[in-house]
């Protein structure tokens, strides 16, 4: 049974502390970004004299233990969680990839989609790795058999579309964001004067890491003896942060573009609930990233607020189900009704976003075998018509339930009394990333990057 929210996009995460084991660091910084990515993981540590690298399918605490990680020597690593975007899902995709060309040998982690990786290809020599859009960029920086930091600054312009990279060589780290800024990526420093950069605040926060400031867009920064450096390999380009990041995939305890991303969250559901009241008994959320959304509604509407689905919190992601009563029982894996909060009340179910609409579909389905009296859905942001090239796997456009259904449509498939989004202007006001831009290509089938083939 497919899950019907967004994939996520990667985390990154990276550290040089002489003074103590960057494995373990990297290791808890991955496990603070383990939403953003559950089919692999990886850690790449050097010692000052060499590279080593450890990755494999599955979350980050089934992969490493204290062995492993001891296994990995030095105060330099950087780490991956990934979820497949350019490149199937499988252990030779897994990051950080690594490359060895004459004296160069370096790691390098992804965070984002490029929407050239074909043309790129075209430019590595025959038989090189292509498994992904990172192994492409990593083939063309063995290619140019130079310092990495200048490999960088010579790649980086050519590439389009969406990325963070943690890369690292022998004895400096270093952190890049692409032009537009899609993805985030944060500097931090320890208390023993150690650097770190991540994909969210909160993996600075569980390593103990004061968050400095975001690594700008077409900025290159440099970590070695010296301290931090920074390049602009590109001129920023009109600014494009991911609008998701604030719906969906963040954590709600990070900030972006100095935003609390649970504040964000919550004003999405105070808007909605102005834009869409309804006569109701409960506000509950579908969990666990529309809790705030619900919360601010609840907020707003005076109506309470209360937990009627009691999530698995031991799941990953929902497993493929060979028939149809085993894919309701995946359903019921994930997500459970509290009979007593749900039986006949009126109930206004709050989620982040609609996609494929599958999960949502059963979810609804246990809430009337519960005895909801009525449902209202109201969704904390627009619909999502557009497929995402910049870092989330949302899948061919035909799968997208708001890109074959009206809002009436997909209500009454949905089995619910009432549907309402929030409108976009409304959204990206209750985010407020000002003076920064958002993407929302998703909903409105605007692309900042223009997408080679890309047919409407």
């Amino acid at each position: 049974m497919a899950d019907d929210s967004p994939k996520e996009a990667c985390g990154v995460f990276g550290v040089r502390d002489l003074q103590q084991p960057a494995s373990h660091l990297t290791y808890l910084g991955l496990y603070a970004l383990q939403h953003r990515g559950q089919e692999s993981a990886g850690i790449a540590v050097s010692d000052g004299t060499k590279i080593l690298v450890d990755k494999d399918m599955g979350l980050v605490s089934t992969i490493f233990d204290e062995h492993r990680l001891r296994a990995l020597p030095g105060g330099l690593a950087i780490g991956h969680t990934r979820y497949a975007t350019t490149g199937a899902s499988a252990w030779v995709n897994a990051q950080p990839v690594s490359r060895h060309a004459g004296d160069l040998f370096f790691a390098l982690g992804h965070n984002g989609n490029l929407v050239n990786t074909v043309a790129l290809a075209r430019e590595l020599p025959p038989g090189a790795e292509l498994g992904s859009d990172s192994d492409v960029v990593a083939g063309l920086l063995a290619a140019e058999r130079t310092d990495l930091v200048t490999a960088l600054t010579t790649v980086l312009p050519r590439l389009e579309g969406a990325y963070s990279f943690v890369a690292m060589d022998e004895t400096r780290l270093i952190g890049a964001r692409d032009p537009h800024g899609f993805r985030p990526l944060f500097l931090g420093q320890l208390d023993t004067g150690g650097w770190v950069l991540a994909s969210e605040t909160p993996a600075l926060d569980v390593v103990g890491a004061r968050v400095v400031r975001e690594i700008d867009p077409g900025e290159l920064v440099v970590i070695d003896d010296e301290g931090v450096r920074t390049l602009q390999f590109a001129v920023p380009r009109p600014r494009a942060l991911c609008s998701f990041e604030f719906v969906y995939i963040a954590r709600p305890d990070g900030r972006i573009a100095g935003v609390g991303v649970h504040a964000a969250r919550r004003r999405m559901g105070m808007a909605l609930a102005r834009q869409a009241p309804v006569d109701a008994d409960l506000v509950m959320p579908i969990p666990d990233s529309s809790i705030p959304g619900a919360q601010g509604y609840a907020a707003a509407s005076g109506i309470e607020y209360g937990d009627g689905l009691i999530k698995n919190r031991y799941i990953g992601r929902t497993f493929i189900a060979p028939t149809q009563a085993l894919r309701e029982s995946a359903v019921r894996i994930k997500f459970n009704p509290i009979a007593d909060m749900v039986a006949g009340r009126r109930l206004i179910v709050v989620e982040d976003s609609i996609v494929r609409a599958t999960t949502l579909r059963g979810t609804m389905g246990m809430l009337r075998d519960a005895g909801a009296a009525e449902i209202h859905l109201r969704v904390l942001s627009p619909p999502y018509r557009w497929s995402c090239f910049y870092g989330l796997d949302t899948g061919d456009r035909s799968s997208l339930i708001a890109a074959r259904m009206s809002v009436d449509e997909i209500r009454d498939h949905l089995g619910a009394d009432s549907l309402e989004y929030l409108e976009i202007g409304a959204m990206t006001e209750a985010i407020s990333p000002s003076p920064d831009g958002l993407c929302t290509a998703c909903l409105t089938g605007d692309y900042p990057v223009p997408i080679p083939g890309l047919h409407a």
